[in-house]
């Protein structure tokens, strides 16, 4: 790529990672998830390979680990908490909002104007 394509195509990402929060309600957990709706390539290719070791479990954890966030957007999870996901938490809820992170598609609106 070029410098001046690989600088756009970075300025366009910023803007992704920069636009309004998105949220998802956890009544079970009585909060909202907070979370932007695109995410790293990094942090997909962490989920991806833990997705084809068939570690579905752990991926869904890991899912919620990297991307949920509080209102201000602080983190919402730390790594320490995965052992607590998948072992002290209601899964369908893990699931259920993990889900729910990875399946929000930008809006109409947020396309046009990026």
């Amino acid at each position: 790529m070029t410098t001046s394509v690989i600088n756009n195509a970075k300025t366009h990402f910023k803007t992704r990672l920069t636009d309004k929060l998105e949220w998802v309600e956890c009544p079970e957990w009585d909060c909202k998830i907070y979370f932007k709706s695109s995410a790293t390539l990094k942090q997909t290719e962490e989920v991806v390979a833990l997705h084809r070791e068939n570690k579905i479990a752990e991926a869904l954890a890991t899912v919620l680990i990297q991307r949920a966030l509080t209102e201000d957007g602080k983190k919402m999870f730390v790594g320490a908490d995965k052992f607590d996901m998948m072992n002290s938490i209601d899964p369908d809820v893990v699931t259920r909002m993990a889900t729910h992170i990875l399946n929000v598609e930008p809006t109409a609106e947020n396309v046009a104007k990026n």
